[in-house]
């Protein structure tokens, strides 16, 4: 029985994978460091900002002390909330979607690795903040996904106001990364997969991939957790 949906945020709510992306060189460049789209994409859109900066601390291309890793993590911010008021889009589909699951009742979270300020932002610009119970960003966890922390906190929350508890197999999740489906598998929940980044053969973990959320409808939905 299905009895909640998790959404990712970047790539699935918002197409803003791009503001993301473009936010992250304009702070790299300070450094004299330049990621492709390919780069992004393959190797760290489902991170969070820290773990983004820390791949290249990793590498030996930045320094990551407190106050420095402090001072990157704000810079992007900043730079992606501007791109954000003037670039952020809600992906289409997604309003109808949201109403379905509210006019039967399902609740809704969000579990994303971006920051609270930045996902708030484009939701309260959409007039969608509403429908969401709970939020989990990247603040709220030590370890990003693929790790499944983040699911795993997004449920506790929900049953926070649940007095029926809900299972993680009553449990929808809907990515658009393979990092996002594994953490969701590993939370023991049932993942959709939507290939708004990713083509279907990369994001095969998934238990079902969509092109649109018009593709999917309630019955669709409670299948997957019978």
């Amino acid at each position: 029985m299905l009895r909640a949906v998790i959404f990712d945020f970047d790539g699935v709510i918002t197409d803003s994978e791009i503001l993301h992306f473009y936010a992250y060189n304009q702070v790299l460049a300070k450094y004299k460091i330049l990621i492709t789209k390919k780069d992004y994409y393959t190797d760290y859109l489902g991170l969070s900002d820290f773990d983004f900066f820390k791949a290249f601390s990793d590498k030996g291309l930045l320094i990551l002390d407190g106050e420095n890793t402090r001072q990157l993590l704000r810079q992007k911010t900043k730079i992606f909330e501007k791109l954000a008021k003037s670039q952020g889009s809600i992906i289409d589909g997604v309003p109808e979607f949201l109403t379905m699951l509210k006019q039967n009742n399902i609740p809704m979270a969000i579990c994303s690795g971006a920051v609270l300020s930045e996902i708030e932002l484009i939701l309260e610009q959409a007039h969608l903040r509403s429908f969401f119970e709970d939020i989990v960003s990247a603040e709220q966890v030590t370890r990003g996904k693929p790790d499944p922390q983040g699911f795993s906190l997004t449920l506790k929350k929900l049953n926070e106001k649940k007095r029926d508890l809900i299972h993680s197999n009553q449990c929808v999740v809907i990515e658009d990364s393979h990092w996002g489906l594994e953490a969701a598998n590993a939370a023991g929940m049932h993942s959709i997969a939507i290939t708004n980044s990713y083509t279907a053969e990369q994001l095969a973990m998934a238990e079902k991939t969509v092109s649109h959320l018009s593709e999917l409808n309630i019955t669709d939905l409670h299948k997957l957790c019978c």
